[in-house]
Formats: C-alpha cells, sequence, structure tokens
C-alpha cells in the first residue's frame, strides 16, 4: 500500500493486481463503464481512509453479489503495526440490508512473494522433498 498527492495504490501479491484509487474527489465513471474490480474513489475522513467502490461487472460476483454491489472500505491505522480494515457490502438485489466486517491487519516486514499456480510442475516435487529431508537432518542433531 502506497500513496502520492492525489492516490492509493493498493498491491496485492495475488493475481498482481495493483488498486489505483484517485482521491481528487472526481465522481464515479458512468454506470454503463463496467469493470471486473469496479470503479473505485477514495477520501480523508480524518484519519481514516474511506474507499467507495461502485460499477462492478456482472462477472464480478463476490458472495454472490450482482452488478449492483456497492462496497465502502474504511482504512484506520490504530496501533503502529495494525491496520483496521472495515468494508460495508449493499446489494439491494441479493441481500436483504447492507452488513460490514472489520478484520485487523497486521504489518509485514516480509518480502512479498510471486503469486504463481503450481499444478502439474514437477519441479515442487523435488523442492518440498529436499526441504523435508533438511528437516529432518536438522531434527535428529
Amino acid at each position: 500500500m502506497f500513496q502520492s498527492a492525489n492516490h492509493v495504490v493498493f498491491m496485492n501479491e495475488m493475481i498482481h493486481d495493483a488498486r489505483v484509487i484517485p482521491l481528487t474527489g472526481q465522481v464515479h465513471a458512468p454506470d454503463a463503464v463496467r469493470q471486473l474490480h469496479g470503479d473505485s474513489r477514495g477520501r480523508w475522513e480524518g484519519d481514516t481512509l474511506v474507499v467507495e467502490t461502485t460499477n462492478y461487472s456482472s462477472d464480478a460476483t463476490f458472495r454472490g453479489s450482482s452488478d449492483g454491489l456497492h462496497m465502502v472500505e474504511r482504512f484506520t491505522l490504530v496501533g503502529p503495526r495494525t491496520l483496521n480494515y472495515e468494508v460495508t457490502l449493499t446489494d439491494s438485489t441479493v441481500w436483504t440490508r447492507p452488513w460490514t466486517v472489520l478484520i485487523p491487519l497486521m504489518r509485514s516486514d516480509e518480502p512479498m512473494f510471486e503469486y504463481a499456480c503450481h499444478e502439474g510442475n514437477i519441479g515442487m516435487d523435488g523442492i518440498l522433498a529436499g526441504h523435508r529431508a533438511e528437516e529432518r537432518e536438522a531434527a535428529s542433531k
């Protein structure tokens, strides 16, 4: 996660996605413009970053949601290594009322590794077998 003067960017390990979210107060794209990850706009409310996302493609279902999904995310630093992530999901065609979840996210000093599929990767058997052998050797000492 990093921020410039006019944008915040969330870099995800999985599928190499980067969400580039404008903080400039611009309006959402027209309703006819649909995107797999929706159309996000951010703003600051005190120390909390609020990101509203609309305009999801019908291919982007989350827990059975439709392209009418409206998501509001709130990111609040609550400690030196803890960021609260709170998200409220609304889709009147699927759920009877909005619902919210809060997840505390912990800072990691570990590097971000490439997300990759390993189906059919015959080298993986050797890598894992070698590591298991090292573990057995270390345990026998």
